[in-house]
């Protein structure tokens, strides 16, 4: 179908905005919505965050803060893909789904906990967003494959 580029390392959650997510084993993926029960799911271009490994480990080698998955709210914690180097239409196959990256970045909210604790946040530079094209389910350990059209 295409090519391998990383896997799961995390889904992470939470039901209200403003929060650190929790890791959780398997998440559900609804089209039009995101990760079901998810705070920052819905009908918009910025259904599922992702945010790969390689870049919390930038900050967590600024000052020796701590970061586990999830701390910078994204849903899906990733390893062995630049994320940020996708471009925008790229689909994404991860577990039973299929995503189209919608977006790059984006703008750190004001009160921003991780740019108060460390003074930078990686989020707005090398996450991405996407939208759910085909629902399913992610569990930790899945594949991520660029789709080729």
């Amino acid at each position: 179908m295409g090519s391998i580029k990383g896997k799961i390392l995390a889904i992470n959650i939470s039901e209200t905005k403003g929060v650190v997510k929790q890791p959780i084993k398997t998440g559900v993926f609804k089209v039009d919505h995101g990760l079901v029960g998810d705070a920052h799911a819905g009908n918009w271009h910025r259904q599922v965050s992702l945010l790969d490994n390689s870049s919390i480990k930038k900050l967590k080698n600024l000052d020796g803060v701590g970061f586990c998955t999830g701390k910078f709210a994204e849903n899906l914690t990733t390893e062995g893909m630049v994320l940020y180097e996708i471009p925008v239409g790229t689909k994404l196959k991860i577990g039973e789904t299929l995503q189209e990256v919608t977006q790059i970045g984006k703008n750190c909210h004001v009160g921003c906990e991780i740019r108060k604790l460390v003074g930078d946040c990686v989020m707005p530079r090398e996450g991405i967003f996407t939208k759910i094209l085909k629902g399913g389910e992610i569990k930790e350990g899945d594949l991520i494959e660029v789709v080729e059209d």
